[in-house]
């Protein structure tokens, strides 16, 4: 079976729930994370809930297909840690340009240090979770489908992570253009726009909309008009890297199992390269 996290982060993240539950429970809640199981799902600030699709047993006497609800938190860190936290994180270039394109920092625990916590739960004891089905197991399969579905959810927006501790997004980003780096590469984002290379066909005057009349001599077809000069290689535009490292390596639209980055970056050179060969 594919893996349900593509990410670092998000392999992380299902860690702290396979800690806590034993492997069958889990690999049953893998087919509980797909839309044909998961009939509702909300994130409201950090708690997760889902309403998830049952099974019909007459074994066990259930003819009626159930739903069950399902809700899980995670341990909130506190606003004076937070302080601390984002202090560290702004006065490190490397972990403040990452996190400005939207990606986290493999070693970002070490902004934790001091603070004896994490941004990722590291064990169950980080986990609140419950679910209205009678499985007397906690978490469930019905809790572990809609934390595998979570885990999907942070490939897309690590963000969720800071949000599901007790930051927003809004506020962490906030808190980071705060610094002079942080606040030169907000600038940046905001200002690049994709640049396009104008088609060939628009670099030219378009054709007469009439056909020239026979009778015309060759100074009077040309019109006394020279043919424009190709554009140079100089001229061409091309795509800031900025802003595809701004989608991140994997953005909604993407499902490919590699990375948007890499994919990306290869077909713009062959664009780029194909572009030259016909000037």
């Amino acid at each position: 079976m594919a893996n349900i996290s593509k990410t670092w982060w998000g392999k992380r993240f299902l860690t702290a729930l396979e800690s806590c539950t034993d492997s069958g429970r889990l690999q049953r809640g893998r087919s509980y994370a797909g839309p044909s199981r998961l009939l509702e799902f909300k994130i409201d600030g950090d708690l997760i809930r889902s309403r998830i699709r049952g099974n019909i047993n007459p074994y066990f006497g259930v003819y009626k297909e159930p739903r069950y609800n399902v809700e899980i938190r995670l341990k909130k860190i506190p606003t004076s840690k937070w302080k601390t936290i984002i202090k560290q994180l702004t006065g490190n270039a490397g972990w403040l340009s990452r996190l400005i394109l939207g990606e986290v920092p493999e070693d970002i625990d070490k902004a934790f240090a001091g603070t004896s916590l994490s941004l990722l739960p590291r064990s169950s004891r980080e986990l609140q979770t419950q679910c209205s089905c009678p499985d007397w197991a906690n978490p469930c399969k019905h809790v572990a489908g809609t934390y595998y579905h979570v885990a999907q959810l942070m490939d897309q927006d690590p963000f969720l992570l800071f949000q599901l501790r007790g930051l927003t997004r809004d506020s962490l980003e906030r808190e980071l253009v705060k610094s002079p780096l942080g606040s030169a590469l907000a600038k940046q984002l905001q200002e690049e726009q994709v640049r396009v290379p104008e088609p060939a066909a628009n670099r030219y005057p378009p054709a007469p909309s009439k056909k020239p009349s026979l009778s015309m001599d060759y100074k009077q077809f040309w019109g006394g008009k020279r043919l424009p000069k190709a554009q140079s290689k100089g001229d061409e535009t091309g795509v800031p890297a900025i802003i595809i490292r701004r989608e991140g390596d994997n953005p909604p639209f993407w499902s490919r199992e590699n990375s948007f980055i890499e994919a990306m970056s290869e077909i713009y050179l062959r664009v780029q390269s194909n572009s030259r060969n016909r000037i």
